[in-house]
C-alpha cells in the first residue's frame, strides 16, 4: 500500500513538475495554455512515440510548414547570400507552429486534433504578405559564419558563444540557440522559453561583444558597459503603446529596450520603432519611465534638426559624410550603445559623453572619417555642415545673410572656422590672442542673462550657440544640444538679423531703443560679449551709432568666420557685410579698413565713404545675385 501511494505521489509530482516546466507548450486539456486540444499527453502535440515527420530526429509529430521565408536584411548585415530555411533546419520545427501557416494540432501520428483557443499574434512570425523572418533575429545562416567586430571572437573561430548556456546548433544560430522549448521559466520575468536569464542583455552578450577591438573596423557597441542604457536605474512600464521590454528598469531591459528580437516594427536593426521614433519611446515625454527624463520630442516640436523623410532615409550603413542625404535622426549625433549621461560639462572642444563613439569628419580635409569616433564635438557636426554635397538653406530656420565675401560653398563651415581664416569664432582652433576683444566676458552668462556660466577659455563648442533654448548646461531645465529651439537657426538665445524690407529701399530703425537685455535682439552675442562695452565703442567708434540706429550685428559681422579673402575687406573681428543690406558705393567695391575704422559702402540709404563725409545715397536696386547696386 505504501509503495502504491509513493508511486502515486511521485507520478503527481512529476506531472506537476512537467507542466510547470513545459508551460505554454503543454497543449493538453486543462493545462492553462491559451491553446489546448483533446490529446491527454503533454508531449504528444510535438512528439510521436515512434515515427516523426520526415525522419526528424526528435520524433517530431507536428506537420511541418512548406512556406518559403523572406529573411533578414540591412545595410550593415554581412551574412549575404543567406539561404532560405529548409525543412531539415532545426528552426523549422519551431516554425511549424509559429509561422502561422500550420495550426497547432496538425499531427503526423494522430491526424488533425480538435483545438480550442488561439495563439497570441506576437507568437506568429509572419509579415503583412505572408510568412516572414525579415523582422526576426537572423538564424539558419550560410556557413561558415562571417566575422564582425561586434561579435564574440570565438563565435566564428571556434563555434562557441561566450556563455555555455547559449549554444550554436550544428555550428549555426537556430531557435534553440536562445530558446529551450521544454522549459518556459528559466528567466522568471521574461517567461519566453529562454535558455538563460536574459536581463541586463546577458543573452545578447553571449554572441555580441562590446569590448572587442579589430584594427580598421568600427565596433558600434564600444563602451556599452558604461553606457546609459546599460546602467540606468530608471523604472519603466511596458505599456502596449510604448513597449520597452519585459523587465522593470532601463538597465535590466538593456538591449531589448530598443530592439525587438521577433516581429520588430522596424525590420532593419530589429528596432521597436523606425529611426528616431525608437528613441522617443522613452525620450518623448511619456509616462512610461520614472524618474522622468528630458522630453526630446518637445524640443523637436519647435524648429529643430530635420528628421528623415521618404526621400532621405537614414540607414545604419551610410557613410560618416552625409552627401545628398540631409537628415538628422538621433543616431546621427548619438550612439545609443555608448552614450553616457552628462553629469559634468567638460571644456571644449571635446565631444560630450552623451555623444561617445559617434561618427565624425576631420576638419583638416572635410572628408576623412575620424576613427574610432569623433573626438571633438565639431567633427560630428561636420558630417552635414562641412564639405558634404547637397546641403540646402531652408527658410524654416530663419533668414540667412548673403555675405559679400564668401567661399564657393557658403554652407561649408570648415573654411569659415579654419585657423587660416582672417578671423573666426574659435571652434576648430584656439582664439587669437594677438587681436584682443575688449568686450569679451571672463565667463559666459547663463540663460537668465545675469549669473555666470562656464569660463570663457580659448575654444567654443557649436552648442554654445546652437542649443535648446531651455538647456540644462546654462541654467535651464531642458535637454542640452541642438535638438530644437524657439529661436531661429536652433540658436540658444535670440539673435535678430537686419533685413531689407524690399531691394532698393532703405531700412528704417528695425530695432529702436536698443535692448541689451537677455530678451533683446542681441541676446546671443551678449552671452559672451558685454554689450554695454560694445555700446561704449571700446573696439569700434561706430558701434553706438549703428546700434542706436537700430541695426543688428548681422549687418556687419559674420557669425562663424571669414571663409575667403578680399583685397578690400580684411575680415578682422569677423567683419563682413550682408549683401542683402549693404551695397557698393557707386562703382567702387565694398571695402573696410580696420586701422582707419572706415568703410566705403551704401547702407540703409546712406553713403559711407572712406575719405568723404556721409551723404544721402541714391535708391539701390537688386541685381540677379540679390546684392544691392
Amino acid at each position: 500500500m505504501r509503495l502504491c501511494l509513493a508511486a502515486l505521489f511521485a507520478a503527481a509530482a512529476l506531472s506537476a513538475q512537467t507542466r510547470d516546466v513545459i508551460g505554454m507548450h503543454d497543449l493538453s486539456r486543462g493545462s492553462g495554455s491559451p491553446t489546448t486540444g483533446a490529446l491527454p499527453g503533454s508531449c504528444m502535440y510535438c512528439h510521436a512515440p515512434h515515427n516523426g515527420v520526415g525522419g526528424q530526429t526528435p520524433l517530431f509529430n507536428q506537420k511541418l510548414s512548406k512556406a518559403t521565408y523572406s529573411t533578414y536584411t540591412s545595410s550593415t548585415y554581412k551574412e549575404t547570400g543567406e539561404a532560405q530555411l529548409q525543412p531539415s533546419s532545426d528552426s523549422l520545427l519551431c516554425l511549424s507552429c509559429h509561422d502561422g501557416t500550420v495550426a497547432p494540432g496538425q499531427t503526423q501520428a494522430y491526424g488533425k486534433i480538435s483545438m480550442s483557443g488561439s495563439m497570441k499574434p506576437a507568437d506568429i512570425l509572419s509579415g503583412a504578405s505572408g510568412p516572414s523572418l525579415q523582422s526576426s533575429h537572423p538564424n539558419s545562416l550560410v556557413l561558415p559564419l562571417k566575422d564582425d567586430p561586434e561579435l564574440v571572437k570565438s563565435l566564428v573561430g571556434a563555434g562557441k558563444t561566450a556563455d555555455p548556456a547559449v549554444k550554436l546548433i550544428k555550428g549555426n544560430i537556430e531557435c534553440d540557440t536562445c530558446h529551450n522549448p521544454h522549459v518556459q521559466s528559466t528567466d522568471k520575468v521574461a517567461q519566453n522559453f529562454l535558455v538563460r536569464d536574459g536581463s541586463s542583455g546577458q543573452l545578447c552578450l553571449a554572441c555580441h561583444d562590446p569590448s572587442r577591438v579589430v584594427t580598421g573596423a568600427d565596433n558600434q557597441l564600444w563602451q556599452w558597459a558604461i553606457g546609459a542604457h546599460a546602467i540606468a536605474t530608471n523604472t519603466v512600464r511596458n505599456a502596449a503603446a510604448t513597449p520597452v521590454g519585459d523587465y522593470g528598469t532601463v538597465a535590466q531591459n538593456a538591449c531589448i529596450a530598443c530592439h525587438q528580437v521577433h516581429n520588430a516594427p522596424a525590420a532593419a536593426g530589429l528596432l521597436r520603432a523606425p529611426n528616431e521614433l525608437d528613441c522617443l519611446l522613452c525620450h518623448g515625454g511619456g509616462s512610461n519611465i520614472s524618474p522622468a527624463i528630458p522630453n526630446i520630442a518637445a524640443e523637436f516640436a519647435k524648429t529643430g534638426h530635420p528628421f528623415p523623410t521618404s526621400n532621405n532615409q537614414h540607414t545604419a550603413g551610410e557613410g560618416a559624410l552625409l552627401n545628398q542625404n540631409r537628415h538628422a535622426t538621433c543616431v546621427d549625433c548619438h550612439n545609443p550603445h555608448s552614450s553616457v549621461r552628462v553629469t559634468a560639462f567638460t571644456p571644449p572642444p571635446a565631444i560630450r559623453l552623451s555623444q561617445n563613439n559617434v561618427a565624425g569628419i576631420s576638419a583638416s580635409d572635410g572628408v576623412s572619417t575620424v576613427k574610432p569616433g569623433a573626438v571633438n564635438q565639431y567633427e560630428n557636426c561636420l558630417r552635414c555642415h562641412g564639405a558634404s554635397t547637397g546641403k540646402t538653406a531652408s527658410r524654416v530656420f530663419g533668414y540667412l545673410p548673403v555675405w559679400t565675401i564668401s567661399a564657393g560653398d557658403p554652407l561649408n563651415l570648415i573654411p569659415q572656422f579654419a585657423a587660416t581664416a582672417s578671423s573666426s569664432h574659435p571652434v576648430t582652433h584656439d582664439s587669437n590672442s594677438s587681436l584682443p576683444q575688449p568686450s569679451l566676458r571672463p565667463y559666459m552668462l547663463n540663460l537668465d542673462g545675469a549669473t555666470q556660466g562656464r569660463a570663457m577659455g580659448v575654444r567654443l563648442l557649436c552648442t554654445d550657440c546652437h542649443n535648446s533654448d531651455d538647456n540644462r548646461e546654462f541654467g535651464g531645465a531642458g535637454p542640452n544640444g541642438p535638438h530644437g529651439s524657439k529661436f531661429t537657426h536652433i540658436l540658444e538665445r535670440r539673435y535678430e538679423a537686419t533685413q531689407a524690407p524690399r531691394p532698393g529701399l532703405p531700412i528704417v530703425n528695425p530695432f529702436p531703443n536698443p535692448d541689451l537685455s537677455v530678451a533683446g535682439p542681441y541676446a546671443l552675442c551678449g552671452k559672451c560679449h558685454d554689450l554695454k562695452l560694445v555700446l561704449a565703442n571700446t573696439s569700434f567708434n561706430g558701434h553706438a551709432r549703428h546700434i542706436n540706429a537700430g541695426f543688428s550685428c548681422s549687418v556687419c559681422h559674420t557669425a562663424h568666420g571669414m571663409g575667403s579673402f578680399s583685397a578690400t575687406i580684411s575680415g578682422e573681428r569677423l567683419v563682413n557685410f550682408d549683401a542683402n543690406v549693404v551695397a557698393p558705393n557707386g562703382l567702387a567695391p565694398i571695402s573696410y579698413n580696420r586701422a582707419k575704422n572706415s568703410c566705403n559702402l551704401v547702407c540703409h540709404g546712406q553713403v559711407h565713404g572712406a575719405a568723404s563725409p556721409v551723404r544721402p545715397g541714391l535708391p539701390a536696386h537688386a541685381g540677379k545675385s540679390g546684392v544691392h547696386r
